[in-house]
């Protein structure tokens, strides 16, 4: 070999040998150039979880819920249809809990925690709970699981309510009047303590 090749070969061989000072899972990556800043860009939930409570003379009245907005659509009747259990809300089931037992409309209902469904129509609305509280929309509804079903008139409003809105309540000692209200329309029942 003549000197210029076996030079070659030795800084060659110098550069293999030492050990590398950089490799991809050494190096901490930098995503900073790249990932959009988290207060600016990130969009909030178009159907946000939210809930709604009241003591009512010692019984904690809890409901856990998504909130849908109305964003210009038409609801009931288009939406959410008139004749099939909903939701009454978006996502998750809505859930409703009593810490203790309540009576409504003459049956009382234990302490625990209910999914709450609605079958909405132009005139009447079933509003129901069920024993089953934890599904997706009312994808797992079994009416064969109905702890009560309740008969009410829906309530048109003057003024739009934009974002589903449950309240609760208490209208007089020991009795607290539940209510939903989306777009123009609300929906009441009462549960009294035991």
């Amino acid at each position: 070999m003549n000197k210029l090749t076996t030079l070659f070969l030795g800084v060659l061989l110098a550069f293999a040998c030492n050990p590398k000072t950089e490799s991809t899972s050494e190096v901490e990556m930098d995503h900073s150039q790249h990932m959009a800043p988290a207060d600016s860009t990130q969009q909030k939930p178009k159907s946000p979880k939210t809930s709604a409570m009241a003591m009512v003379s010692g019984n904690h009245i809890h409901i856990d819920y998504s909130s849908p907005s109305v964003r210009g659509r038409q609801i009931f009747g288009g939406l959410v249809a008139f004749g099939e259990v909903w939701s009454t809300g978006a996502h998750k089931a809505t859930s409703i809990q009593f810490e203790k037992p309540v009576i409504i409309q003459g049956k009382e209902i234990p302490a625990g925690k209910y999914g709450f469904f609605t079958i909405p129509g132009q005139t009447e609305w079933t509003l129901i709970l069920n024993q089953v509280w934890d599904m997706h929309l009312a994808d797992d509804y079994d009416s064969a699981k109905d702890v009560i079903r309740v008969q009410v008139n829906p309530e048109t409003l003057l003024e739009t309510v934009e974002s589903l809105t449950y309240t609760v309540e208490e209208t007089a000692p020991g009795t607290a009047k539940i209510s939903v209200a989306w777009d123009k329309t609300k929906v009441s029942f009462e549960a009294k303590n035991k």
